[in-house]
């Protein structure tokens, strides 16, 4: 893992849908993630954690 995806974790820990954006860009998983996290904090971050990481 290098230290732009540790920074991307962190950030997306903090704020989910902006870690998903400034990876993704507006594409499908940002608005996925968006959406986890209006239902709720954790699903979104899980969400955030998975995508970046996958």
């Amino acid at each position: 893992m290098g230290t732009a995806t540790c920074i991307d974790i962190i950030v997306a820990i903090i704020l989910p849908p902006l870690g998903v954006f400034l990876k993704f860009g507006c594409h499908v998983e940002f608005w996925l993630c968006l959406v986890l996290t209006l239902f709720g904090y954790l699903p979104g971050i899980l969400y955030a954690i998975y995508a970046i990481t996958k």
